[in-house]
């Protein structure tokens, strides 16, 4: 008889549930939330087991990745399938969960998602890194302007090598503003210089590999935007169809059909909110500045106006999905009007 695991992941301390076929729990335990604690108490089981689920989270790719390379078949779950499928349990606890997960894999009531590579993830970190940074620098600019403002000083527009030394004008012969602004724009400057060292390690990366320079021959797609899909997608391989990509991403529209109702919604907003917006924001470079012309500026155009500005942005914004995914299978830059597109070696 095969049997059947769930484990709910935990910070400390993960709960352990396996069934057998007909359902039945056979053991349940706390163990560590550590790979060689998770292998070591499947070992003791002694009994087959045919899966392992483990809900998608924080530690679920450390340890999936381990597991897996122990030889265990383990599925990570997608969170908005397993957060649905426990919606009926009137109490939630750590316990119930892997119960729950435990029987997700014995009926096969679940959704595999791609567990990423290690250089995505490296890749994926150095992004939300440079996002962090970029905010916390906002918040500091803010933060002076507010204080100032409450003494009637208005810093009022200004550009980033500007911003400075217009503070500086200001707060001059006022030692206690003077104080207060020097330490935040020393935290502003080193803010600053963090964030561009981050970013200039996103475009050499960019430019060695591949799958992430190729990309950026697409006209509004820049290293940043490049990279934020290329590390999202991870292995073009596991979409059967480029088709799928702009689905999986949430630009396409919602649907509900019951009896006489028949909806078609705004777009999902599933997935990666990180590799929507940067699709969006480079369909909107494409559409309002000037770029070389392409079809797919074109194709974009013909769709404002019939429909608008703003859906021609989204439909954009998923016609380079596709275009980003099938570009990285085939390893080929863009296609510009008047050139031809050449292979990558």
């Amino acid at each position: 008889m095969d049997y059947y695991a769930g484990i709910d992941v935990s910070l400390e301390c993960s709960s352990v549930c396996v069934v057998d076929g007909q359902g039945k729990i056979e053991r349940e335990a706390k163990v560590a939330s550590e790979p060689d604690a998770l292998i070591a108490w499947f070992a003791a089981l002694e009994v087959p087991l045919a899966r392992i689920g483990l809900e998608a989270g924080p530690l679920s790719q450390w340890l999936f990745a381990a597991l897996q390379a122990c030889g265990l078949a383990v599925e990570l779950l997608e969170t908005r399938h397993v957060r649905d499928a426990f919606k009926a349990m009137p109490v939630k606890t750590d316990r119930k969960d892997a119960r729950g997960i435990a029987q997700l894999m014995r009926l096969g009531w679940f959704r595999p998602v791609h567990c990423k590579s290690l250089p995505a993830q490296e890749v994926r970190a150095l992004l939300t890194t440079r996002k962090l940074l970029q905010s916390k620098r906002h918040d500091v600019e803010m933060s002076i302007r507010g204080v100032l403002r409450g003494f009637g000083l208005k810093v009022g527009p200004t550009t980033p090598k500007t911003f400075e030394q217009r503070v500086r004008e200001l707060v001059a012969h006022h030692d206690t503003l003077e104080q207060i602004s020097e330490a935040l724009l020393k935290a502003r400057a080193v803010l600053l210089g963090e964030f561009k060292t981050i970013e200039r390690r996103l475009v050499g990366l960019a430019r060695r590999d591949a799958q992430v320079r190729n990309p950026t021959s697409v006209p509004g797609v820049g290293a940043l935007v490049a990279s934020t899909f290329s590390s999202a997608i991870d292995d073009p391989a596991r979409f059967r169809s480029s088709r799928m990509v702009g689905a999986h991403f949430g630009l396409t529209p919602k649907k509900y059909q019951s009896g006489e109702t028949d909806v078609t919604g705004r777009i999902s907003k599933i997935g990666d909110h990180g590799v929507r917006v940067a699709l969006y924001e480079a369909a909107n470079v494409m559409l309002t500045r000037p770029v070389k012309s392409s079809a797919l500026k074109s194709w974009a155009l013909a769709v404002a106006k019939r429909a608008g500005m703003r859906k021609a942005k989204v439909a954009l914004a998923r016609k380079l999905a596709v275009v980003l995914h099938r570009m990285m299978r085939s390893g080929e830059q863009f296609l510009r009007a008047g050139r031809a597109a050449t292979v990558a070696c």
